[in-house]
């Protein structure tokens, strides 16, 4: 308690502005806390940001991602640039935001004081996965952190809102995983400017790149067409070469101010996404409090009453929206 009494606003914000280490710690301690002095200290850092290049990097579990990660770090700092690592675990309820044991990788870095390390599990997000892993990403970059890695697992709905914030998404495959290429052709990863298919000793990786390359060719031909890079993360092999295509998609990016429109568009989405997911969750509180709310959801379910005409009443009620004639059609 004392700490957190130590830690006032104005104290905590010159802390973190000054890239201190205790300061990143506790501020983020307080966002996935979903304390209110968090909302306050990213609201007072917020103009400082927008400086941090922001790399997502996803895959199914087991690929090596965070290896691959641990490689991208030595590269960066070989460049004396700053990092921040925010490694998310949305499917999880075992490591409770602990380190995971496949990123025991990343402990290279851990004694770098110029390199950043929050693992993050399902415990404590109030806001939900993204909007928490938001904040924490604007803590990062207010810090002065240079290049900040987003590294989740799996690609599914979480692991897309979690890379929805990232200037660049990687994704990492891993050559026999039939999954991953069903993946990409019903369109789940949409998503990256980078491929990696890492463990380029393995006998199928040859196959898998002429697949992804197949699956890529319906796709759009205009634009920035991902590049493929075979790696061999644990050797560092070909690890350049995915860094290399990482700063070639920053530079095409930078180029007429795309960089700028992208991060425009993903911050317009990232408002509206936590705007509903706080609705959502204001309506089915709502909803389980309000006796008259609650027989609407049972007209619906005994087919009395249309879904759509229940939404209307539903919004009208709790947010008063929509016009009592019904002409604002959900």
């Amino acid at each position: 308690m004392s700490e957190r009494r130590n830690w006032t606003r104005k104290r905590l914000v010159e802390a973190i502005l000054a890239g201190d280490r205790r300061a990143l710690a506790r501020a983020i301690t307080l966002v996935e806390n979903g304390d209110p002095l968090a909302y306050e200290v990213v609201s007072d850092v917020y103009p400082k940001t927008g400086h941090a290049f922001a790399v997502g990097l996803t895959g199914p579990p087991g690929v090596g991602k965070s290896t691959l990660v641990s490689q991208l770090i030595r590269l960066v700092r070989a460049e004396e640039q700053t990092v921040g690592v925010i490694s998310v675990d949305p499917s999880s309820p075992f490591t409770q935001g602990a380190l995971l044991g496949d990123r025991i990788r990343l402990t290279d870095h851990f004694l770098d004081p110029e390199v950043f390390i929050r693992s993050m599990g399902t415990r404590g997000h109030l806001g939900g996965l993204a909007e928490t892993t938001l904040q924490t990403l604007l803590v990062l970059d207010a810090a002065g952190k240079d290049v900040v890695f987003l590294e989740t697992v799996g690609t599914g709905q979480s692991e897309v809102g979690v890379l929805s914030i990232a200037d660049t998404v990687v994704l990492a495959l891993m050559p026999g995983s039939g999954d991953s290429i069903q993946a990409l052709k019903a369109g789940i990863m949409e998503i990256p400017d980078v491929i990696a298919i890492n463990k380029l000793d393995h006998p199928m990786a040859e196959t898998m790149l002429n697949e992804v390359r197949q699956v890529l060719a319906l796709g759009p031909h205009e634009g920035w067409r991902p590049p493929i890079v075979l790696t061999e993360a644990m050797r560092g092999e070909g690890v350049e070469t995915l860094w290399e295509k990482i700063k070639e998609h920053r530079a095409w990016l930078e180029a007429d101010g795309e960089l700028d429109a992208r991060r425009r568009r993903n911050l317009a989405s990232e408002v509206f996404q936590v705007a509903s997911s706080r609705a959502r969750r204001h309506i089915e509180r709502a909803v389980q409090g309000d006796a008259e709310l609650q027989r609407l959801l049972d007209e619906v379910q005994a087919r009395r009453l249309d879904p759509l005409t229940a939404v209307r009443e539903i919004l009208q009620k709790v947010f008063h929206v929509g016009d009592a004639d019904g002409s604002d059609t959900p």
